[in-house]
């Protein structure tokens, strides 16, 4: 079983690719989107999961699109998820499944 390179959060992304490469500071895109600035800050710090609404006002702010974000969160969750669980169960064989009529 190889090991899963860690995924990068919502967050990362955020800072990184935009944030800190074009200067914008958590304040001012909060006031361009219209939310608070503990909003940005909670996604930045992976405090906060990036809602359906928070990607496409991000997208259309950051010219991206809603997928990244979501994509990017999903990624985030089932990791989380994954390592909760622990043991997955393992398959249904096939000649166990009841076929459609």
């Amino acid at each position: 079983m190889t090991t899963a390179t860690p995924n990068r959060t919502p967050g990362d992304i955020l800072r990184h690719d935009y944030l800190d490469r074009y200067q914008i500071t958590q304040r001012a895109l909060a006031d361009h989107i219209g939310c608070d600035t503990k909003v940005i800050n909670s996604i930045v710090n992976g405090r906060s999961s990036v809602t359906a609404d928070m990607a496409l006002k991000l997208a259309a702010s950051l010219q991206t699109e809603p997928d990244l974000w979501l994509d990017a969160q999903k990624q985030i969750d089932l990791q989380k998820a994954a390592k909760l669980i622990g043991k997955l169960p393992t398959p249904i064989a096939r000649s166990q499944m009841a076929l459609p009529l």
